[in-house]
């Protein structure tokens, strides 16, 4: 115990005072989440534990011990670690290309033999991390120079196009917009902003060409849903009707038509939102948000009380990847836009994309308890 404290713990702080500083209140709004979620993937599987809830409780408790040892470590090792974490996560993604196991159609995954590993999700916290001390080593004048652009622009753009040719384009976006939100944290030019959105305007003609013929036609579901209500338009047209229908207080857990008749597709993974909303009713999605809400407050909460932009811009960074997790799925399942394939977080059935949030809560935990813990600044940010 001696031996863990004196590698854990920074000087003068041992690991039982690193255990009594730990985040716990983050830990019980993210125990309550993922308890409604177990609920619901309970009731998906029609009142049994199998296939879904008792292998989704294992992966959170394996999850939740490993945001606690990340919460332990100190924040100037994982400043050390993180070009190193962000490169094993690039290789990975290269990894994919090589050997990676094809399932539904999309090359995303790597078979570990214990558990399938799906790299793209590996490199949202990596990206994270990576930004993070790229910025915390920039001065704001240096951040403010066109020139600062290239690093984090090639951070960003070098693994979204590994991940579009997988093809995942839900996951690109993701990666995308949690860069740019970290940059934007770090006080990049909103010029920059603007010119980037006006280039990727201009590029729409060309990104539909190069879109896959499955991707184009979620585009043209989404605009028409009803042009083939039993093919393309079928999952949107199913989750309105199931959203429509629980009403203020839901039909009762357990007693959703449109899920438990087998109408509402992948009711366990990216459409559960909507399953949530027929059995409990516009309270229980509401129950969920602020859940929800609570959680990127804490986030935010840890950004504005660490004394290092590290730490600021990594609880920022992952904030902002959790937010995008949540806007994109609900927005995905009430037709707002497109079927990108996002998971709701903590609440849909998946191994990876649960250990993802995990780490990235364990690094907003550790943020936290090493807020008033100065990380050394390398000059001009180098790599």
């Amino acid at each position: 115990m001696v031996a863990i404290s004196q590698r854990f713990a920074p000087p003068g702080m041992t690991l039982m005072q690193k255990l009594g500083a730990m985040s716990w209140g983050l830990v019980a709004l993210l125990l309550l989440t993922a308890g409604l979620g177990f609920a619901m993937l309970y009731s998906a599987a029609n009142g049994s534990l199998e296939p879904w809830a008792a292998r989704q409780m294992v992966r959170f408790a394996v999850g939740l011990c490993l945001m606690v040892t990340l919460a332990m470590i100190d924040i100037r090792q994982l400043h050390r670690w993180a070009y190193w974490i962000f490169g094993i996560a690039l290789l990975l993604l290269i990894g994919v290309e090589v050997a990676g196991r094809i399932g539904m159609g999309a090359q995303r995954w790597i078979d570990l033999k214990i558990f399938q590993l799906q790299p793209s999700e590996v490199m949202k916290m990596a990206l994270v991390l990576a930004l993070a001390r790229y910025f915390h080593g920039q001065t704001g004048e240096q951040t403010r120079k066109w020139t600062s652009l290239f690093i984090p622009a090639g951070m960003i753009l070098v693994p979204t196009v590994l991940v579009l040719r997988q093809p995942d384009l839900g996951t690109a976006l993701l990666l995308v917009a949690g860069g740019g939100a970290v940059m934007f944290a770090a006080g990049i030019a909103l010029r920059w902003f603007a010119i980037g959105a006006g280039l990727a305007l201009g590029s729409l003609p060309i990104g539909w060409q190069l879109l896959h013929d499955y991707q184009r036609e979620r585009v043209l579901t989404y605009l028409d849903p009803e042009r083939d209500p039993l093919g393309a338009g079928y999952h949107i047209m199913q989750s309105k009707i199931a959203l429509g229908s629980g009403g203020i207080f839901g039909k009762g857990f357990m007693s959703g038509t449109q899920s438990h008749l087998s109408f509402l597709p992948e009711k366990q993974t990216d459409f559960i939102f909507t399953m949530l909303a027929e059995e409990l009713g516009l309270a229980g999605a509401l129950l969920l948000l602020l859940l929800y809400l609570f959680i990127m407050a804490y986030c935010y909460g840890v950004a504005f009380r660490s004394s290092s932009q590290f730490g600021r811009l990594l609880a920022i960074g992952v904030g902002v990847t959790f937010f995008l997790y949540v806007f994109i799925n609900i927005a995905m399942v009430t037709g707002l836009i497109p079927v990108v394939g996002v998971p709701l977080p903590l609440i849909s059935y998946g191994g990876t994309a649960m250990m993802t949030l995990m780490v990235g809560f364990g690094l907003v935990a550790s943020a936290y308890v090493h807020r008033d813990i100065e990380v050394p600044r390398e000059p001009g940010g180098s790599v």
